[in-house]
């Protein structure tokens, strides 16, 4: 596993909504994989000096947004900061359901497909976006 500070810092959505959930969800795994490490999105938003240090840093970072609000990207921007590796779940058939629980073999196939794309694309200088196909890919894919 890669030394902490040596990972890219990842920000979820984490409203109340189903896809909100399902990205922060994803989000929990990339840090306990040590994919990623988590930080929270709602002091950069804040303003909280520390939390606005850390995502001002220099790190990569990864964001995921729930929905078309994009929360994560707007309080990113607030601070003057943009993802490195920006997925919008809405944009790939991640569905926002209010008063009910994220699918979980559906957070396991975007698990997956944006932890394949992080991996692949290590110091990434560009904001990327994982594709439609990427996610069917392994909902395709056995285990």
């Amino acid at each position: 596993m890669p030394r902490r500070r040596s990972r890219p810092l990842v920000y979820s959505c984490s409203g109340s909504s189903s896809a909100a959930q399902l990205a922060n969800a994803v989000a929990l795994k990339l840090d306990r994989d040590g994919t990623a490490e988590m930080s929270c999105i709602a002091g950069v938003g804040g303003d909280v000096p520390a939390l606005v240090r850390t995502a001002k840093s220099g790190r990569p970072i990864i964001a995921l947004d729930g929905c078309a609000l994009a929360c994560v990207r707007h309080a990113l921007a607030r601070h003057g900061v943009r993802a490195d590796m920006y997925f919008l779940l809405s944009d790939y058939g991640v569905g926002k359901r209010d008063h009910a629980d994220f699918d979980p073999d559906e957070a396991n196939r975007v698990f997956s497909a944006v932890r394949d794309v992080v991996r692949s694309r290590p110091g990434a200088a560009a904001e990327t976006k994982i594709t439609v196909s990427e996610i069917e890919r392994h909902e395709e894919t056995p285990g």
